[in-house]
């Protein structure tokens, strides 16, 4: 799972689309080019985020609901966190929380139960390397039998380097 790629992919990042059933990008991607990249390695379910252009919003929604193997998950790019939800979801994930709450937009790596709606949160924080981002991060994980497994983060190193 990555998010604010913002024009932004590498052989580095591809190869953990490679090793994956599918892939999510929480918004911000920045060029379609990233997309098509991504969905040649791995099945790639994505949203757009707000800095994507009308030809991204035309392929991607800005909201992906769906269920995989026992889990529900709801990816978004701009979500907020426990607590401190964005207005435009707010609502909506109070009254049919999902089990797996997705977004991207603060460059921040956060993963974190929500323990009043029992969801797990989850961002990714930032792969490209464009933002005030520090390091460039994503997830990767296991959905088993309506289990989240093996969480790791995959850490690309300061923004500015070459790893």
């Amino acid at each position: 799972m990555l998010s604010d790629t913002h024009g932004y992919i590498d052989d580095k990042i591809l190869n953990y689309a490679t090793q994956a059933d599918e892939v999510w990008h929480a918004g911000d991607i920045g060029d379609l080019s990233v997309t098509d990249a991504l969905s040649e390695k791995a099945k790639l379910r994505a949203v757009f985020g707000n800095i994507d252009d009308h030809n991204i919003r035309k392929v991607f929604p800005l909201h992906q609901k769906f269920e995989i193997d026992g889990i529900s998950v709801w990816i978004t790019h701009i979500g907020g966190y426990p607590k401190r939800y964005s207005p435009a979801v707010r609502s909506d994930i109070r009254q049919n929380p999902p089990d797996l709450f997705i977004c991207g937009h603060s460059h921040i790596l956060k993963v974190m139960p929500d323990k009043a709606l029992n969801l797990l949160h989850m961002n990714p924080g930032a792969v490209g390397k464009h933002g005030f981002h520090k390091k460039r991060t994503m997830l990767r994980f296991e959905i088993n039998f309506g289990k989240i497994e093996k969480l790791e983060v995959v850490d690309f190193g300061k923004r500015g380097q070459t790893k």
